[in-house]
């Protein structure tokens, strides 16, 4: 069976505005309407032969996202089993995938399989792939190695000569692949057109694919430390809802290493299949001009969007109309509350300025105006020193905690949908139009028991507005704390 393993964490902080601590470029949808980066990755898994549930890796702050975004799929493998692992923080993928090698193992074991029999298919959540047909074809050719112990790496056929990659040197022929001479940092642009000529060089692709026990063996000879911890946070995980918490305590004495260093170079196992499918890791706006369709200027452009004498460029907006004169090779990035412009050939830059902001203390890294929960999204419309207007979005059949606040009141207006609200030892229904009050310190709860979305605006009222003036009594999404 082949179990894939979606590596589901990172910030993508080259994708900022869009891509922010709390979410993600793994969780957006670049183009409107279209499934999430993380849900493709896991769509094109379809139509694979002998494919198992799905085991994901995941930051615990996205906890949530990664389950309402699986929630939402339709698929016809076994999604209603996936696994997902929440690391407390992030160690890189050595440790990440020795998690997910660790819970396929005792989960065949369970079932009374054998885990030599079990294959992982080790995969980002950010990538795209535009021929399926060729990454299936690849997928099953890697399978065949890794039946026969191999460590299999697919390394991506170049395109171009790329300083933003690591590449893979092919070594001898090795059945549907090559052995692995070595691999190389990202390289200069001379280099790397070295690399493209010579055609012995592939990109480094991050995808993997091995059996959980051949993992562990190797990780053992090469990374000892980090199974040894490993297995030690995954004997003391517990059970958090459909989750999988490992426990921060131990997790964080873990060092930080990438499969690649910790054990694909040190391998002799190591076996490269080549990858010609359209890939793309999406690692910086300018990829997102590279994958897209562009118009006569060779402009790639999403939402509002009217240019003038601007040719090459890639612009996006989400909130309002963004008009552009007299720019070429640009980037130009519309948020509700961050705008971003760029030279096009300057983007991988944008993760200093990423830094600026965070060191400045700003919480534009972090969050949006509009704030995911489990039970839906919240985004601010206005705020003053003794105010914030909200509007909520419920999703159907959610509830929020039943809470309390000691420094602030509040106000909920129906505007879509059917609300039944707590207040006190009171339940109401509130149609559209209608509305309640909250005062302080009086326990109170949201639930949307319709079949679909409630739409409120809620205004707050007091001397501190912070989210953390929180008390949960109950809570179906065990944030309760005791």
């Amino acid at each position: 069976m082949i179990r894939p393993v979606i590596m589901a964490g990172g910030v993508g902080s080259r994708l900022w505005p869009v891509s922010r601590k709390l979410y993600p470029k793994q969780f957006v949808s670049f183009q409107p309407g279209s499934p999430s980066l993380f849900q493709q990755s896991l769509m094109r898994l379809q139509g694979l032969d002998n494919i198992g549930p799905a085991i994901v890796v995941c930051n615990h702050e996205h906890r949530f996202l990664v389950a309402e975004q699986l929630r939402s799929l339709a698929l016809d493998y076994e999604a209603a089993d996936v696994t997902i692992i929440l690391e407390p923080e992030g160690k890189n993928t050595a440790p990440a995938v020795a998690l997910a090698a660790l819970a396929a193992a005792a989960e065949a074991a369970e079932k009374g399989e054998d885990a030599d029999d079990v294959t992982l298919l080790v995969l980002a959540a950010d990538h795209v792939m535009g021929d399926i047909p060729a990454f299936h074809k690849a997928i099953g050719q890697g399978a065949g190695q890794a039946a026969t112990g191999a460590l299999v790496t697919f390394g991506i056929v170049p395109e171009k000569p790329e300083t933003g990659y690591g590449y893979i040197r092919r070594g001898a022929v090795a059945g549907d692949g090559f052995s692995i001479e070595r691999f190389v940092e990202k390289p200069d642009l001379e280099t790397a057109k070295a690399y493209l000529e010579s055609g012995e060089y592939y990109w480094n692709s991050g995808m993997f694919m091995f059996s959980a026990s051949t993992y562990l063996t190797a990780l053992e000879s090469h990374a000892g430390e980090i199974l040894k911890i490993c297995e030690e946070a995954w004997q003391q995980c517990t059970d958090d809802l459909d989750f999988k918490r490992i426990p921060k305590e131990i997790f964080q004495r873990c060092p930080a290493d990438s499969i690649d260093y910790a054990v694909m170079e040190h391998t002799r196992n190591g076996v490269m299949i080549p990858l010609d499918a359209g890939w793309n890791d999406l690692g910086a706006w300018s990829a997102l001009w590279d994958h897209g369709e562009g118009d006569e200027q060779g402009n790639v452009s999403q939402g509002d969007v009217i240019l003038k004498d601007v040719s090459d460029s890639y612009i996006h907006a989400e909130s309002r109309l963004v008009s552009v004169i007299g720019m070429q090779d640009a980037v130009v990035i519309e948020t509700p509350d961050v705008v971003l412009v760029s030279a096009k050939d300057r983007v991988q830059e944008v993760k200093d300025i990423v830094d600026i902001i965070k060191q400045a203390g700003r919480p534009e890294t972090d969050s949006h105006i509009r704030v995911y929960r489990p039970w839906g999204s919240y985004e601010w419309l206005a705020d003053g020193s003794s105010f914030q207007v909200k509007r909520l979005r419920v999703n159907p059949g959610e509830a929020l905690s039943l809470q309390l606040h000691h420094k602030r009141a509040e106000h909920w207006i129906v505007v879509e949908g059917t609300a039944l609200v707590t207040v006190g030892e009171e339940e109401v229904i509130l149609q559209q139009n209608q509305s309640t009050y909250i005062p302080i310190g009086t326990k109170h709860r949201l639930e949307n028991r319709e079949t679909h979305e409630l739409i409120l605006i809620e205004v707050q009222c007091g001397d501190y507005l912070g989210e953390d003036d929180i008390v949960r009594f109950d809570d179906v999404y065990g944030r309760v704390q005791t």
